[in-house]
Order: C-alpha cells, then sequence, then structure tokens
C-alpha cells in the first residue's frame, strides 16, 4: 500500500491509502478527490510520515510536526527539540514550559 497527503497551503489535511497497482497515486487521488497530493513514506530514514496537521516542506520534500511548545527548536531532521535534552528513564518525564525542564510523569 502507498501512503499520499493531501497538502493545502502547505499543510496535510488528509491522508489517504492507495493500492500499489495503482501507477500514479498522486495523480489518482487528485482525480478522485482533487487538490494536490504528495506520497509519504512510513519506513523511509529521514523522512517524517505525513499527519494531519502537518506541514509539508516541498523543499526538502518532508512533513513537519506541529511545534508542540514555543521554546522548541527544529533541527537538521524536521524533528522538534526541546531546549533541555529529556533526561534517559526511568521515571517517565513531560515537557513543563513555565519552568523549561522535563518534569516527573504524575502516578
Amino acid at each position: 500500500m502507498a501512503y499520499f497527503a493531501q497538502i493545502v497551503d502547505d499543510i496535510v489535511t488528509e491522508v489517504i491509502v492507495v493500492n500499489d497497482e495503482v501507477p500514479d497515486g498522486a495523480q489518482f487521488a487528485h482525480d478522485l478527490l482533487g487538490g494536490v497530493w504528495v506520497q509519504t513514506f512510513i519506513d523511509t530514514e529521514g523522512k517524517n510520515f505525513a499527519s494531519i496537521g502537518y506541514t509539508y516542506d516541498a523543499v526538502n520534500q518532508n512533513f513537519i510536526a506541529p511545534q508542540p511548545y514555543p521554546s522548541w527548536t527544529l533541527d537538521s531532521n524536521d524533528q522538534w527539540q526541546a531546549p533541555v535534552p529529556q533526561p534517559a528513564a526511568p521515571p517517565q518525564t513531560m515537557w513543563n514550559e513555565q519552568l523549561q525542564e522535563w518534569i516527573p510523569v504524575p502516578s
């Protein structure tokens, strides 16, 4: 199966599955549903699988998740990074934007 993301103003609005036997899945999706469609891959190293709300970077042909917190920055692999690296588990932690640090997940 192949996966295609509909792009509207550089934002993913839908992700569909197209049978591998379809020769041009993006064109098939366009003909069937209209709009602009871009293939996305689950298991391609260095590429992010598209999800609704992601931004499509046409230059790098990659999908970027929404920024989780204002303090996080995008790295060269299009992954958001906290200003402080997450500590190794245990315990499980979550980011606290106000404190700008990782805190233990409440039990």
